[in-house]
């Protein structure tokens, strides 16, 4: 063999020059070079994001601040005490003495429910006084007293919303 053909065997079939090194192959690089490259340096900055950065506990403090400011305060409006006696069909009197505080939206509401006060203590007194002591025992007898005042104020209130009745003090004797 001449020295043309062995320096054409060497140089293989895409008449390149031998050299001491393999050369890597375009899709080769991609896969085992750049790929992990990038995958690293996108972590990396993710994690010095949310590691670094201390804005995102302030945005959320700020955040539940709003939300604390949305929420609706808590006002309660002290009905005056009353003092009725119940429907007991001729037997020896009975009486229930109650205070209630009713529970509104907003503070605007006071004023409304003042101007208005006088058909609910009525309302009130009305319904209070049809009660007979059996009405009143017992923690249903309780709830369902308080589900009728609610509807009773709603009613007497007219558009002034009522959330709740609540009980400060009552006594059947």
């Amino acid at each position: 063999m001449s020295d043309a053909t062995a320096a054409d065997d060497e140089a293989g079939d895409d008449g390149e020059a031998p050299s001491g090194k393999k050369k890597i192959a375009g899709k080769k690089l991609v896969l085992f070079v750049v790929l992990p490259l990038l995958l690293v340096l996108i972590g990396g900055g993710a994690a010095a994001y949310f590691l670094l950065a201390g804005g995102g506990d302030e945005a959320a403090a700020k955040a539940a601040e709003e939300e604390a400011a949305k929420e609706p305060v808590m006002v309660f409006y002290d009905l005056p005490e009353m003092l009725v006696n119940l429907d007991t069909g001729g037997k020896r009197a009975s009486y229930l003495k109650i205070r209630v505080a009713l529970e509104l939206e907003a503070q605007e509401d006071v004023a409304k429910l003042e101007t208005v006060l006088p058909r609910v203590v009525d309302n009130f007194q009305v319904y209070l006084r049809e009660l007979r002591h059996e009405d009143l025992r017992g923690s249903a007898g309780l709830m369902r007293l308080k589900e009728e005042l609610l509807i009773r104020v709603n009613i007497a209130s007219g558009t002034i919303p009522i959330k709740d009745v609540l009980f400060k003090e009552m006594l059947v004797q």
